[in-house]
């Protein structure tokens, strides 16, 4: 004879886990339909503006902003990784932080009757972002252990732009390309030295120490002259 409270266990069990289970799916259901909310701001957009010269390795420029209130970091990913790269690939952006990235590509000759438009269509580019916490060194790893968390900023298309044609879009990628260059000098200065300075071997003057004895000296010298 079967216990009468046994099977009303299982059923419950059963139930419970049913519940449980469709729950589970309702709440991600619900979560792929909330929009997800940028952290980035890119300029431009949904574009990446290369020169169009064929069998030529040629560059873009794209600004990013961290426009959240947290420690993001981003990341660029291509469908064509043989013949494109970025610099830097990633980064972490604090609070407001703006940095401009570049990126280069090997524009290939059009092969046979394909047209440059043709190809173009076939290259991407995606910027994607974590939120971190705080101060740490970027590394891609960063992603790769945290996928649930990672949102798809943008699918960035290529397009060309003619060199002989002058165009608000050819000039801006100019005025961009130059300063994330500018930026890049920058960053490669090493960090200003702030400590006593050296002169000669071994000398070492104390830059507090030499204006107080200067002052010292001024001083004497007024009273003497009172005197």
């Amino acid at each position: 004879m079967k216990n009468p409270t046994s099977a009303i266990s299982v059923e419950f069990f059963t139930k419970l886990v049913y519940l449980v289970k469709n729950s589970i799916s309702v709440a991600s259901v619900v979560r792929s339909l909330i929009p997800t909310r940028r952290r980035l701001r890119l300029d431009p957009r949904n574009k990446l503006y290369f020169p169009h010269e064929p069998g030529k390795q040629v560059q873009s420029a794209i600004k990013i902003k961290n426009t959240s209130k947290s420690h993001v970091a981003f990341k660029f990913q291509t469908t064509a990784p043989k013949s494109c790269f970025m610099r830097p690939p990633g980064a972490i952006l604090k609070p407001g932080e703006t940095i401009i990235a570049t990126v280069f590509k090997f524009v290939e000759p059009p092969e046979n009757n394909e047209k440059s438009i043709d190809r173009k269509r076939k290259v991407k580019f995606k910027i994607m972002s974590l939120k971190v916490k705080g101060v740490m060194d970027y590394v891609p790893e960063l992603f790769d252990e945290q996928k649930d968390q990672v949102t798809v900023e943008q699918i960035l298309q290529v397009v060309f732009l003619d060199m002989a044609r002058p165009s608000p879009a050819l000039e801006k990628l100019k005025r961009q390309i130059a300063e994330a260059e500018t930026a890049l000098e920058t960053r490669k200065k090493p960090p200003e030295d702030t400590g006593p300075k050296i002169v000669g071997d071994g000398l070492v003057i104390d830059e507090w120490k030499e204006r107080r004895e200067r002052y010292l000296a001024r001083q004497q010298v007024e009273g003497e002259d009172s005197v």
